[in-house]
């Protein structure tokens, strides 16, 4: 079942995006934390059996995105479903609640991104409609 998170499932979306962003869940409950009190940001969960085994993040850019025209562009942040629960459409019934969201919040496009190598994201992406709009490397120093 997909829902969108309330402030009690911080804790359940924290250990997942933790799995997902190699980062303490304690440092990612605090930003979800923010993002539900916000209007620019909704997560959605999936629930089996009493357990969450899936979220995805999607907020509301008004600053440039690769590729879209219009803005705000709803914005996938990041998705993610257990290993076990791979391969039963969760990850597909998320990013579509995502995309609800996104469109009733006036969006007219959804974008998102992975990182180059990785082969199983970009699969994902593209088999749920969405078409490349570039490859970049990008590149810093310290001053």
């Amino acid at each position: 079942m997909i829902r969108q998170a309330q402030k009690s499932d911080i804790p359940a979306v924290s250990a997942l995006a933790a799995q997902l962003f190699q980062t303490a869940p304690e440092v990612l409950a605090e930003e979800f934390e923010e993002l539900l009190d916000a209007p620019y940001g909704a997560i959605y969960l999936c629930g089996i059996d009493g357990r969450t085994v899936g979220f995805a993040q999607c907020q509301l850019r008004r600053d440039y995105v690769e590729g879209a025209e219009h803005s705000p562009t709803g914005y996938l942040e990041g998705i993610f479903v257990l290993p076990a629960y791979r391969r039963r459409g969760i990850a597909r019934e998320l990013l579509a609640a995502c995309q609800q969201w996104a469109k009733a919040k006036g969006c007219k496009e959804f974008a998102s991104d992975c990182e180059l190598e990785n082969s199983a994201s970009l699969a994902f992406h593209l088999k749920a409609g969405f078409s490349e709009a570039n490859r970049i490397i990008c590149f810093i120093k310290p001053l």
